[in-house]
């Protein structure tokens, strides 16, 4: 592509033709400010903090939609600029709520930080405030529009990334503000609960329903044995909560942290999804062998199958019928594992850490209660768990590296990339290519469904079958190809879907990071990094190798797909309104 050559504050840059003045700004060692701009998804120059002035321009411009050309000069940080920014968030700031010292976002506000940047007064303009509720109709989010800016990001991804569109701007001029379709409850909607609004909001106008106070109460409880366990992501996020660099794998720093908080035991999700490809895998291979329905699609996230449900209602048959890996360790904690202690179901208290909201959503779905509890009690966010982390006064960074107990802590290499899109994919090739030929495999990398790519395809020869694949992350893919599904025209044996576009290490219950940072790196890419490092330099790395898997079968499950497999690991789906 052509380069332009400009001036951003009297330094020479050359540029991409075509490139905004914002990136323009950044290869000059520039940050222009923003608040409603996200690359490449919310790109509306609405809320204005972001302008510039142009030499020859009768007027300011915003910076994040207006392009470069050759021998522009730009002006970033005059008075002009700097006194139109600082009204603009002033007038904000007057019809806010500014409650901030109890906000979840206090300290991770862009706004704050813009207001703080800016030298602005929070009073400067005084009068009357929309009026702003609060709706908490769902299990997994609230939505506070007192702390709303307007910015629409979160419409944006909502409908952008994920297809479902449950949110708008309603009302006109000092009236406006973020809604569903005629003022419906969030939780009356087709919301698939999967958090992206959250990670996208700048201010604190979007938060998970917090479940930490429960949590404590149960670890104060000397009745209850209190169980926690972390999803493959969380070890590669929690970190950046506490400074670390994006994508820090702190496992062993988490470990001991979820110890010194009170937990009886410490386990690992990532045993629950070597225990899912085990089931999924043999699932699989029972509807290939039999004429059962392909596409076969997973069901690990919660997110994904009530868009299935709301939308494709008519392709449930596709799905696995396989609990996700955290209601499938939930469910083997209350019958194997509190068997084997000799308690009581009803005394055993699970809690799960994980990069999804939507996990709030699933644990009270119906069928998730193998021996009449409910397999989940609480599920917590990884934000969750550095609030509880801070709270108790844990000195996070200073802690020692510990390791999760057995058995319900070991896990395979497998295990660990369920966090990345096409991980669950990999890992179920890396044990269905073994169990169709019933030999060891030095091939364990299939790096063709790796990468953030929104739609992957792949082909394999395994045995003397061949087995086309599909991969999709972010809803807005899973629609394209359920589309192809439904017309009967994919051309694929199995399909992994995950609800968050780059997957699990970008669900809406990870650290949130400011618009910044997601516009200029690639966080998705970043922290699955991490997950397949960890993964490449592990002994284990195939989830039918897993010791601890083979235990639970040997002395609970019998076998893959057995009568009490399915009772207690797998589940069925409802058809759900469209609208």
């Amino acid at each position: 592509m052509a380069l332009v050559n400009v001036k951003i504050n009297n330094i020479p840059v050359q540029v991409e033709e075509g490139s905004t003045i914002i990136e323009a700004a950044k290869a000059a060692g520039v940050k222009i400010p923003t608040l409603c701009y996200l690359k490449g998804v919310n790109e509306i120059g609405a809320c204005r903090v972001c302008v510039c002035e142009v030499k020859g321009a009768r007027s300011l411009v915003a910076a994040c939609v207006y392009p470069v050309n050759e021998g522009m000069e730009v002006f970033t940080n005059t008075e002009k600029v700097r006194q139109s920014r600082k009204a603009t968030v002033e007038l904000l700031l007057s019809n806010h709520n500014k409650d901030c010292l109890s906000c979840v976002r206090n300290n991770n506000c862009e706004l704050q930080r813009l207001s703080l940047e800016l030298g602005c007064s929070a009073h400067k303009y005084e009068g009357v405030k929309s009026e702003a509720k609060i709706d908490a109709s769902t299990p997994y989010l609230i939505r506070d529009n007192s702390k709303c800016v307007l910015c629409r990001r979160c419409v944006a991804v909502c409908k952008e990334y994920q297809s479902v569109a449950v949110i708008g701007a309603n009302g006109r001029g000092f009236d406006t503000h973020i809604a569903c379709a005629f003022e419906k409850p969030l939780g009356d909607t087709a919301c698939v609960g999967c958090g992206q609004c959250i990670v996208a909001c700048p201010t604190g106008a979007l938060t998970e329903v917090d479940e930490t106070e429960g949590v404590l109460k149960a670890i104060a409880d000397p009745t209850k044995r209190v169980i926690i366990a972390a999803a493959p992501s969380v070890r590669v996020g929690l970190g950046e909560e506490f400074g670390s660099p994006i994508g820090t794998n702190v496992e062993g720093k988490m470990v001991a942290a979820m110890r010194r908080l009170g937990f009886d035991d410490v386990f690992d999700i990532n045993f629950g999804a070597d225990l899912t490809i085990m089931e999924e895998g043999t699932e699989f291979l029972n509807r290939v062998q039999n004429g059962g329905v392909l596409p076969m699609i997973t069901s690990c996230s919660p997110a994904w199958v009530k868009f299935c449900e709301h939308n494709f209602p008519d392709q449930l048959d596709h799905l696995s019928t396989c609990k996700s890996p955290q209601q499938m360790f939930g469910a083997t904690c209350k019958t194997y594992y509190a068997q084997k202690l000799g308690i009581d179901p009803k005394d055993m208290v699970v809690v799960t850490v994980m990069p999804c909201t939507a996990k709030k959503f699933e644990k009270r779905r119906n069928n998730q209660n193998a021996v009449g509890e409910y397999d989940i009690d609480f599920a917590l966010t990884t934000r969750e768990l550095a609030k509880l982390i801070r709270g108790a006064g844990i000195l996070f960074n200073e802690l020692p590296e510990e390791t999760f107990d057995a058995p319900l802590g070991i896990y395979s290499g497998a295990g660990l990339i369920f966090g990345a899109t096409g991980g669950v994919m990999e890992a179920a090739l890396r044990t269905v290519s073994e169990l169709v030929t019933g030999k060891s495999s030095k091939k364990v990398d299939f790096k063709e469904v790796r990468g953030t790519e929104g739609i992957k395809e792949a082909t394999y020869k395994i045995g003397d079958k061949t087995v086309r694949v599909a991969v999709a992350s972010g809803l807005a893919n899973a629609r394209k190809i359920m589309d192809m599904v439904r017309a009967g025209t994919a051309p694929y044996d199995f399909i992994e879907i995950m609800s968050c576009p780059g997957g699990c290490v970008n669900g809406g219950g990870q650290p949130i990071k400011s618009a910044f940072e997601r516009n200029n790196y690639d966080i998705r890419a970043i922290r699955a990094g991490s997950i397949y490092d960890a993964d490449s330099k592990m002994k284990l790395r195939k989830s039918h190798e897993n010791p601890a898997i083979k235990q639970v079968y040997e002395e609970f499950f019998g076998a893959p797909n057995s009568d009490i497999a399915h009772h207690v690991l797998h589940t069925s789906y409802v058809p759900r309104s469209k609208y």
